[in-house]
């Protein structure tokens, strides 16, 4: 019997990614940020682990994902690409490692690459990317963009609310899509958006559309401490908590802090 939980074992490409769409087969894209985490990830039959700059909300406790830097998305990425055999693993560049050059752009994405062993980045942005997104590509690095609610522009958006709901911005955004997978890009990621858009770029692009919060597309994410309910004070509308960890844990912990406690642990069996 597979050790995966999916009979397809082989490894997952970009090819293979862009193929899915075209074979009507549903893209299945959860975030890691540990090597323990992403075996299991990757072992249920994942898809695609994103590494994503959501690790400065819920690994490092910022209250935003614009602090996080770039030496510690590297850590985090090369931790998980150690935990993982199947599974395509994207990583996020942080805010401010491609937004002020094209050349700066190309430098942080080769030394993401080099320094972690991922199989692709991932950008937030539309036309005012683009020619950074060919230039990456162009040596030989697969960039997925991200459309939308992009949480690296929080401090211009105001809130998390959700994005091209006027036609203005939904037009906007559907163009911006067809600029990216011009430029290059194997899929997008769009968050936050009324599903209709989405339903519209998902007929109109031939590269996969990856939703969060957007309706049914040709794949979904989720970030894992999320689904999982480890955070209870995050409820949007978009998210489904498949497991309730938050319970789980504190239950077993305060079980082990008691039995310290108590000395009930270690008994006569748990020691040399």
């Amino acid at each position: 019997m597979s050790a995966y939980l999916v009979e397809d074992n082989r490894k997952v490409t970009v090819p293979r990614v862009k193929a899915m769409k075209t074979e009507g087969k549903k893209i299945a894209m959860l975030t890691a940020y540990d090597f323990t985490t992403a075996g299991i990830v990757d072992h249920a039959g994942v898809d695609i682990i994103l590494v994503g700059d959501s690790a400065a909300n819920v690994m490092a406790g910022y209250p935003t994902t614009v602090p996080i830097s770039i030496e510690e998305m590297i850590v985090y990425a090369r931790s998980v690409v150690r935990g993982v055999q199947r599974a395509l693993v994207v990583c996020d560049m942080p805010f401010g490692t491609y937004q002020v050059s094209a050349e700066d752009g190309v430098r942080n994405a080769v030394r993401i690459m080099q320094a972690t062993g991922a199989d692709a980045v991932k950008m937030e942005g539309g036309e005012s990317i683009v020619p950074t997104v060919r230039r990456i590509i162009a040596t030989g690095i697969p960039v997925m963009g991200h459309l939308g609610l992009t949480p690296q522009s929080i401090n211009s958006f105001g809130t998390y609310g959700v994005r091209a709901r006027s036609q203005s911005e939904a037009d906007r955004l559907l163009e911006d899509a067809r600029l990216l997978e011009e430029a290059g890009c194997f899929a997008i990621v769009v968050e936050k958006i009324p599903a209709e858009l989405t339903s519209k770029l998902v007929d109109r692009l031939s590269i996969p559309i990856i939703g969060i919060g957007g309706g049914p597309a040709d794949g979904q994410v989720l970030v894992i401490d999320d689904l999982l309910g480890k955070n209870t004070s995050f409820s949007p509308k978009f998210l489904r908590r498949y497991a309730d960890l938050n319970t789980i844990m504190t239950n077993a912990i305060g079980n082990y802090v008691s039995d310290v406690k108590s000395g009930d642990f270690p008994n006569e069996q748990e020691h040399y």
